[in-house]
């Protein structure tokens, strides 16, 4: 069962038997951004069948604005709207705060979704997508967002220091701000220098869940993290690329 914009609804009972074998979570609130009104009403009701607070807005200027006084938990986010579009949002605020979000895209090429990635979006899903899919997205999210990282201390690798518990990057002694899937992936890397990540571990690490299709999310994010650890990007000292395989954090 997945959502179609262009058909008729499914019957009410049918999203809701979907969510309500999975269980409730701690209630977070979550803002849904998009203008087509059937979508949102779909999404919103589900969301709250599986626990959620849910909070929408049809364009990104009213998300900013919820955003801001409601401080959402999680984010799910349109591209394509007519009144500031979801790379405008994301433009202004990942300038203001950290929040996880979600792209929700109709768009089905490659660079659409990269470019949202880079933005600093966390994971995308692409539409139609299915209740129990994008609810086990958001819950895969908030988990890695919301837990506390069992390994206490400092991790220090040639000139790159990672601090765990204060959310603290500092390469020479500097500091370098990165977004929370960024922290994850280096804190994983980082953990075990010299040890070959494939793909869908790095996935599975960063977002709790490994959906096979999504393995370029990761591509993105360690482009954007070598563009703010390595001296130069272009021959990456720290982050070396296995082909064929995936990545590793070297002892350099």
């Amino acid at each position: 069962m997945k959502i179609a914009l262009s058909s008729a609804d499914y019957p009410t009972w049918q999203w809701l038997a979907a969510f309500a074998e999975m269980g409730n979570d701690m209630i977070k609130t979550i803002l849904v951004v998009d203008d087509e009104e059937r979508l949102v009403s779909l999404v919103k009701a589900y969301l709250e069948q599986g626990g959620f607070r849910v909070l929408t807005a049809p364009n990104g200027r009213d998300a900013l604005f919820l955003a801001r006084q409601e401080k959402p938990d999680l984010i799910l986010l349109d591209i394509m709207m007519a009144e500031m579009d979801g790379y405008e949002f994301l433009r202004v605020h990942r300038r203001e705060r950290d929040t996880p979000i979600i792209l929700l895209t109709a768009k089905v090429e490659e660079d659409d979704k990269v470019l949202g990635l880079e933005l600093g979006a966390d994971d995308y899903i692409t539409k139609p997508f299915s209740p129990r899919e994008l609810l086990a997205r958001v819950r895969a999210l908030l988990r890695r967002t919301g837990q506390v990282l069992p390994e206490a201390g400092v991790l220090r690798v040639g000139d790159i220091m990672l601090d765990k518990d204060s959310f603290l990057v500092k390469v020479n002694e500097e500091r370098v701000d990165l977004t929370r899937s960024e922290f994850d992936l280096l804190a994983a890397m980082m953990a075990v220098p010299g040890r070959t990540f494939s793909r869908l571990d790095l996935l599975e690490r960063v977002q709790g869940d490994a959906f096979e299709g999504y393995e370029r999310t990761i591509d993105v994010h360690i482009k954007n993290l070598r563009g703010k650890i390595e001296p130069n990007p272009r021959q990456p000292r720290y982050i070396e690329t296995v082909y064929g395989v995936g990545y590793r954090f070297t002892l350099a």
